[in-house]
Parts: structure tokens; sequence; C-alpha cells
């Protein structure tokens, strides 16, 4: 009999594309029959003309809005309680969230916290928290996101920082996914280069490691179809969106950097494509092991983002280890790493090791782009490796989604390959 699934699913949210289309999200409200909605930022963001767009256009659709300004960047466990506690005390009927990855992930965790209150580790993905599902569905979300590579508005996906334990997690279920994302490529227009280059690095990684993720008839068939996993592996859904994103991150990257507007568009649109796509089929070991390397951070400020205190950006984290899993990997999955490599404008010769191939593509984009030469860069060191690997260990959902086993063995030598990238 065989054991692995014979099915996909295919989950995504409504989105609307385009120049401008901030201005329709107070229509959008009213279709959705809302009247008092909590509008999630940050300090930076509230202050802008994407904020004040949003909330004009609710005000003309008399759907009242309060602001809730002080979600964290990189959020953490505390950081998505006090939200929620404002949320509660607010009494809305839905949720609009304006920002990058963490904003709309708060929104996602407040949303469902406020919605089905229970103990923090009630929903947290095991094996760190209990895994539990959401009762049902939560109310109506907005999402409107402002940078080139998140794809949160497209997931049911939240990812924090745990603070004990010094490493990052999620909660993971179709219900945490956004009902509408308002996807307006203008707000990329003031970002820094450095936040540009993070954020095309996650849209990257996305788009690889779903593509190169075990395959959903490699997973084991659920026993009840809503036991099948959102991350249940590479699918053809998927796979759509992840060429494309890819063939667009190659052609666009380095010029979106630059500040170049129709770059910053496309990298958008493929960051919204590879949002799907891992929201349909998962990431895996570039995102396992970058959670720790946030989560330790010690003395490190990443340049262009406006806070002044240690950090390594999402994106960064993701991508330094990215080339040593693609060289390990590549065997597993020879001919979707060695598209991969194409697509983002390698050229790869018929006798070459495809995962090398992926990997020395994606170091040119990052000397090209100004990322750190590896984790010695950013603050660590072979010292490290043993912590690194004791957490990375926890990201059960991300690693089982590789196409080979990971074990903390593999690991360590995978941090220990990343130290220095060339």
């Amino acid at each position: 009999m065989h054991s692995g699934d014979t099915a996909f699913s295919v989950a995504a949210s409504a989105i609307t594309f385009g120049p401008g289309c901030l201005r329709e999200a107070g229509d959008v409200a009213a279709g959705m029959g809302l009247r008092r909605v909590a509008l999630l930022t940050d300090q930076r963001l509230a202050a802008t003309e994407h904020v004040a767009t949003v909330l004009e256009s609710l005000a003309a659709a008399r759907v009242d809005a309060v602001v809730y300004d002080e979600v964290h960047c990189e959020p953490t466990d505390a950081s998505i309680q006090a939200a929620t506690e404002f949320v509660v005390g607010a009494g809305v009927d839905g949720f609009v969230s304006v920002g990058g990855g963490s904003v709309i992930d708060t929104t996602k965790a407040a949303n469902l916290y406020s919605t089905h209150p229970a103990l923090f580790l009630r929903y947290v993905n095991a094996p760190v928290g209990e895994g539990a599902a959401p009762p049902s569905p939560l109310k109506p979300h907005i999402a409107c996101p402002t940078t080139t590579g998140t794809g949160a508005e497209c997931t049911g996906i939240a990812v924090f920082d745990m603070l004990d334990l010094q490493t990052k997690t999620g909660i993971q279920h179709r219900h945490l996914r956004p009902t509408l994302a308002l996807v307006d490529p203008l707000t990329t227009s003031t970002l820094p280069p450095e936040v540009v280059a993070s954020s095309a690095f996650d849209v990257l990684c996305h788009a690889v490691e779903s593509y190169t993720a075990r395959p959903f008839s490699r997973r084991p068939a659920p026993t009840i179809a809503s036991m099948r996993p959102a991350s249940q592996g590479a699918n053809p859904w998927s796979d759509m969106g992840c060429r494309e994103a890819l063939h667009i991150v190659g052609e666009h990257m380095i010029n979106g950097v630059h500040g170049d507007p129709e770059s910053r568009s496309r990298l958008m649109w493929a960051a919204t494509l590879a949002g799907t796509a891992i929201g349909n089929a998962g990431c895996h070991a570039p995102h396992g092991m970058s959670y720790p390397v946030s989560g330790l951070v010690r003395d490190f400020v990443a340049e262009g983002y406006p806070y002044d205190e240690p950090m390594i950006p999402h994106g960064m984290s993701v991508v330094l280890s990215a080339p040593a899993v693609f060289r390990r990997l590549g065997k597993a999955h020879p001919e979707r790493h060695r598209d991969a490599a194409r697509r983002l404008g390698a050229s790869v010769a018929a006798d070459a090791e495809p995962g090398d191939a992926l990997a020395a593509r994606v170091i040119e984009l990052m000397r090209a782009t100004g990322m750190p030469n590896g984790l010695t860069a950013v603050g660590y060191d072979s010292g490290d490796i043993d912590a690194l690997v004791d957490r990375a260990i926890l990201q059960e959902r991300l690693l089982s989604n590789a196409p080979v086993q990971l074990d903390r063995a593999a690991l360590a030598e995978l941090y220990q390959e990343s130290l220095a990238i060339w």
C-alpha cells in the first residue's frame, strides 16, 4: 500500500496587487461587514503616508479604526501578548495590518489569541508548544505589506522569538492566513537598500526551499483530511509560484536594492508568489537554522533598520546558511537545484554539481548586495555551534520538510561551513 499522500491542498489569500491599492482598504473592510478594526503597525510606519492612506480610506467608508503602533521589529512572545491585550480591550470585529512581516505576523497572532483565548503555548508549534489547532476561523484580517520580501500576507504562519529559549518559533494554521492582502508596490519607494536586500533574500530562500522541499507524496498521508499540514511539501501549485519568483529575483534583486522602482515592484510581486508557495509547501533547513541565529544575537546591529539595538534581520539570518544547505542537499533534488540556479541567472554546466551551482549564484547575489560574509560577520564563532544546534533541532516542522533528514551532526557541519561563506 502507498504510504505517502496522494493529494495536496491549495489555500491562498485573496490578493489585490497594484500601485495605489491601499486606498481600497475602507471599501474592502466595509464589504466584509466590519464596523471597528484594530490597525496594527510600528512606530516608524505610523507616521508614514501608507498608514495615513489606509486610515483615510477606512474613515471614508465609515469604519472606525483604533491604532496600535507598538509592534516590535522581530516580534517576541512578550510583544505579541502586549498586542493581544490591546486588541482585547479595543473591542474590534476585524484587523488591518500595515507593515512588514513583523507587523503582519503580530496581527495574525493577536487575532488568534483575542478570538480564541488560551495559554500562550497552546497554539505554538511543537515541540516548543502544544501545536493545537484554532477551534474555528478567526476574525477578518486585511494585510497591507510594505516590504519586498516576507510574503506574510499569503501565509498562515506567524513567527516570533521565544525569549526564554533564545530562538524563534511560530504558530502555523490555515486559519491564520489573512482574509485579503492589499499589495501596493508604492510602499517600497522609501525602503533603505539594506532592507530591500534582506527582504529579497527571504523571497529567494522561500522559493528555493519550497521548490526543493520533500515532495508532498513522500509525506505520510493524514488519517483525516483536516490533518493535512499547511507545510505539506513541494507540490504542483507551489512549484509554479517558486519558478516565477526565482526568475524575478534573479533579474531584479540587484537593481531593486539600488533603488530602481520597477525592480522593487517586481520583487514585491515575487514576494507574494513565494509567500503563496510557502503557505502551501513550507520552507526547510535554511529557515530552521536561521531562527537560532536571530534569537542568540549579541552585538550585531543591522544597517538600514530604524532600531538601534542588536538584531539580525530575518532574510539575512536565513541566507547566511543557505549556500551550505544548497550544496549538501543538491544531490537529493539535483534537477530542482539546477533549475533554481538557472532561473536565478546562473549558467550551469551539464557536469556541474547543481547544489554547488546554486550556492555560487546565491553568493554572487550576496556579494553584489552587501550581505555579511557568514555567521562570523554577525558575531558568531565555532564556540557557538552547539548552542545554535540545540535550538535548531527544535524546529521540527521545518527540518522535517527538507528532502533528506538532518540530524545534530549534519546541522553542526552546516553551521561550521556557514561561519565564512566566501
